[in-house]
């Protein structure tokens, strides 16, 4: 299966929170800090501050989307 991108969220610390949801759910995900130039860079722990974006496996993505908020 090929990850997908959820959504985008201002921070590392916001990304794991939903993560760790989506986790105790069921749901494989993980993030990626979003590079400034608009490409994806590898999250450090680092580096808490900053868009990041959460990722999901494809099948999986709509499962997740019932986890977001609802202006998202």
């Amino acid at each position: 299966m090929a990850p997908v991108k959820l959504t985008v969220v201002p921070s590392g610390f916001e990304a794991e929170m939903l993560c760790g949801e989506l986790r105790a759910n069921g749901i494989e995900s993980w993030y990626e800090k979003t590079d400034a130039g608009g490409g994806l860079a590898a999250y450090t722990a680092n580096s808490q501050v900053g868009a990041t974006t959460v990722l999901v496996e494809e099948a999986q993505l709509e499962a997740a989307r019932k986890f977001l908020p609802n202006d998202q």
